[in-house]
């Protein structure tokens, strides 16, 4: 379905772009100086999504964080974002980091979605 682009859309993901790294939704409302309402943020974090253009990512702090989904859509296949994140404790970046996760199962169990979220200190803070 074709969506109506507006300005918030249009901030939110500019945002997310420029970020390189995911955000949750305090950090996109700060980083907008209220110029987009906190009900409208989640909608549009919800609906893209949706649409495939960002994915989430559940912290061990139990927040939600929303990254930019690269190479996704290109061919409209279905993706996975069955990849490691990374959260740091001292400056609260989350990032994805390119590694594929396979975790043997038992037989006849197949894995669909896995969330793994590894926090520490990055490079920078550590």
């Amino acid at each position: 379905m074709k969506r109506r682009t507006t300005s918030s859309t249009t901030e939110i993901l500019d945002l997310l772009k420029a970020s390189g790294n995911a955000m949750s939704h305090d950090m996109i409302q700060s980083s907008l100086d209220s110029k987009v309402d906190r009900a409208t943020i989640y909608r549009v974090l919800n609906r893209f999504c949706e649409d495939g253009k960002v994915h989430r990512v559940v912290g061990d702090d139990g927040k939600q964080y929303f990254a930019i989904c690269s190479n996704c859509g290109a061919k409209k296949q279905v993706h996975s974002h069955n990849h490691i994140h990374f959260r740091c404790l001292q400056c609260g970046t989350v990032e994805c980091l390119d590694r594929e996760l396979s975790i043997p199962l038992p037989e006849g169990y197949v894995a669909k979605v896995h969330n793994l979220v590894i926090s520490g200190f990055c490079n920078e803070c550590s």
